[in-house]
Parts: structure tokens; C-alpha cells; sequence
């Protein structure tokens, strides 16, 4: 497997896997993803901020997609909680993340997760943030068996309220 950054030519295997993710998420009935987020709006976005990456098998076939970022992230200016590190510092933040539903359960979560801990050290970056829905049971599982620390609820733009972690990367 291989991380790249994403280009409008991958917009459409992207959009695809969102939506497998967002039928997914329905089935489960869990409301995340329900509301017309992610769209290719944001997608492109990302794209056009150099935040979009995929995740290519080895035939080279796009298996996974993320947003990720060393940017502050809006949201967690306000945290009902504590963060670990303090929200001046800088840190790495997931979001939109999602895998083909023909290569779930396969650990590639995990190794996206990895990755990106192993990019926030080249950079001494000690945190990387994430939230999630809170019946999102499986990310909330993954995230605690990577070592993240529950730090408290945190709101989307559009007010939606999510469950906010953290982990202290080691440098």
C-alpha cells in the first residue's frame, strides 16, 4: 500500500468510496454522513488545499481516502474538555476518511493512522486530532486501540456534536 496526495482526476473513485462509506454509516444507523457531507465541493477542496490523499493498493487501484492537515482546524477552538496538548501548538488533524467496502476490515484505517503519525514526527509535531460521531463505534474502537485519549465534545460547523481525541506522538 501507498499514501499520495489526491488530484481532480481521482475525484470520482473518491466520491465513490464516500458514498459506500456514507451507505455504510445508514445501514448501521448511525446519522453521520447523512446530510450531504462530504460532497465533491469539499473533496475538491481539499484537493485545491493539498489535504486529500488516497491510499493505492498494489495494482495501483484506489482503495481509501482521507483528509489531512497541519492546518488549526476551526472546530476545536472550543471543546467541551480538555485537549492534551494546548490548541496553540500545532498538531495533525484527520477527517473524511474512508475505505472501499471490497478492502474493509483489512487494516488499512490503521495504517493511514500510521502514516500520518510517522509524517507528524519528520515534522515535530507531537498530536494528532480527530472526532467522531458518537455511535460510531468502530473509528472510536480504533482510535483507543491506537492510543488515543478521549478529550471531550466537540461541535461541526453545522452543529453537530462529536467526540474529540487525541494522541501525543513520540518524537
Amino acid at each position: 500500500m501507498k499514501i499520495q496526495l489526491a488530484t481532480t482526476a481521482d475525484i470520482p473513485r473518491i466520491l465513490e468510496i464516500i458514498d459506500d462509506a456514507k451507505a455504510l454509516l445508514k445501514s448501521l444507523q448511525i446519522d453521520q454522513w447523512q446530510n450531504g457531507y462530504p460532497n465533491q465541493t469539499q473533496i475538491e477542496n481539499d484537493i485545491a488545499n493539498n489535504e486529500s490523499f488516497i491510499v493505492l493498493n498494489s495494482d495501483n487501484q484506489i482503495i481509501a481516502t482521507t483528509m489531512f492537515s497541519i492546518k488549526e482546524e476551526p472546530t476545536y477552538k472550543v471543546i467541551e474538555g480538555n485537549w492534551i496538548i494546548a490548541e496553540s501548538e500545532k498538531y495533525g488533524v484527520i477527517h473524511r476518511m474512508a475505505t472501499a467496502k471490497e478492502s474493509r476490515k483489512s487494516g488499512i484505517a490503521q495504517y493511514i493512522f500510521e502514516y500520518f503519525h510517522d509524517f507528524l514526527k519528520q515534522q515535530n509535531i507531537q498530536s494528532l486530532k480527530i472526532d467522531t460521531h458518537q455511535e460510531n463505534l468502530g473509528m472510536q474502537s480504533l482510535v483507543k486501540k491506537l492510543g488515543y485519549q478521549y478529550c471531550g465534545i466537540i461541535y461541526t460547523n453545522y452543529g453537530d456534536k462529536r467526540l474529540a481525541f487525541e494522541k501525543i506522538i513520540a518524537l
